[in-house]
Formats: structure tokens, C-alpha cells, sequence
């Protein structure tokens, strides 16, 4: 079977003990010699997995003249253990507070809404009200002709359809009196053939 290889974590791991074992400084080209040799960590990932130890305060660096020395010692390792231990016993402390002030909201929020005959009656009358207030609302929709707005609006529809009317029936006697008196027509037969009632007049 194919040997697996050393996933990120275990080449952190594996890093961090050059440094514990020797408790020494080191330049990254020494590193690179080490780490394949001595760890089985590949000298191509030494740059990047030394880089997140180094961005996690895990591994000191510094700069002397134009070359990088890289260090780490178990007791800074151990403080900075113990700092993100504390750090996620906060959060943990923090969430189990949220959770207990969470549920607490629940249980209260629980509290009348007991399943029992008086809440049951409570939802049915509710229930009953509601369904009467739909149709009070479709009565009032009925009647609606009835509000002053909409009967004022239809008042000065009517007034204008009543002023259209009458403007047609005073053309309609104009033209029944000039075809008389052209054409000699008698009122009777000019509205027969052209269908007119007998009893056209304007509307009052």
C-alpha cells in the first residue's frame, strides 16, 4: 500500500519538536535540511508550515543583519497553550450563558400557553372572531355605495352621463326639425324610420 502522506497539522507537530529537542535557533536553510531528514517533512512545505507557526506565535523570528533565526522554546509553547485554552474556556463560558438565557426565554414563553380546556376555548373563540371579523368586512364591502365619498362620486358621474344625454336628445331635435322643414317629413314618420321613441324629452 501507498505510504500516507503527513497531513498539515502533523507537520506542525513535528516541526515544533526540532525546536523542542534542540533547543536551538536556527536559520530556514538549516531547517530545510532538518526537517526532511529528521521529521520526514518535505523541504518544498518547510517555508509555508514554519511560516503558520510563526503566524500563530508558536515560533519566535528575528532579523540579524541580512539573515532570519527562527526559535521556540517549550515553556512559550506551554504559556501560549494555556492562553488559548483560556481563551476558548471564555467562549465556551459565554455560549453556555446564552444557551441557559436562551432556554430560559423558552420556558418562559411556555408559561399560558399550557395545553389545557380554558386555552383551547380561548383559540376557538379566537378563532370564531376572526372568522366573524372576515365577514364584517365582506358586509362593509357591500355596502360600501354607501360612503359618502363613493356616493359623491357617483353623483358626479350621473351628472355628467345626464349633461351627455341631453346634449343628444337637443341634437336629435334639431335635426327632426330641420328634416321637417326640408323635407315636408311628419314628426311621426322622421321617428320611425329612424327608430326614435315617441316619448323622447330631457332629463330633469
Amino acid at each position: 500500500a501507498k505510504k500516507k502522506g503527513l497531513s498539515f497539522e502533523e507537520k506542525r507537530v513535528r516541526m515544533m519538536e526540532i525546536f523542542f529537542e534542540t533547543k536551538d535557533v536556527f536559520q530556514l536553510k538549516d531547517i530545510e535540511k532538518i526537517a526532511p531528514k529528521e521529521k520526514g517533512i518535505t523541504s518544498m512545505s518547510v517555508k509555508e508550515i514554519l511560516q503558520s507557526l510563526v503566524d500563530d506565535g508558536m515560533v519566535d523570528t528575528d532579523r540579524i543583519g541580512t539573515s532570519n533565526y527562527f526559535w521556540a522554546f517549550p515553556s512559550k509553547a506551554l504559556h501560549a497553550r494555556k492562553r488559548k485554552l483560556e481563551e476558548l474556556e471564555s467562549q465556551f463560558a459565554e455560549s453556555s450563558q446564552k444557551k441557559e438565557a436562551l432556554q430560559n426565554s423558552i420556558e418562559k414563553s411556555k408559561i399560558g400557553r399550557e395545553d389545557t380546556a380554558e386555552r383551547a376555548a380561548l383559540i376557538e373563540e379566537l378563532a370564531s372572531l376572526r372568522q366573524k371579523k372576515e365577514q364584517l368586512k365582506a358586509e362593509i364591502d357591500k355596502y360600501r355605495e354607501c360612503d359618502p365619498d363613493v356616493v359623491e362620486e357617483m353623483r358626479q358621474t350621473n351628472k355628467i352621463a345626464k349633461e351627455a344625454a341631453n346634449r343628444w336628445t337637443d341634437n336629435i331635435f334639431s335635426i327632426k326639425s330641420w328634416a321637417k322643414r326640408k323635407f315636408g317629413f311628419e314628426e311621426s314618420r322622421i321617428d320611425k324610420s329612424f327608430g326614435i321613441p315617441e316619448d323622447l324629452d330631457y332629463i330633469d
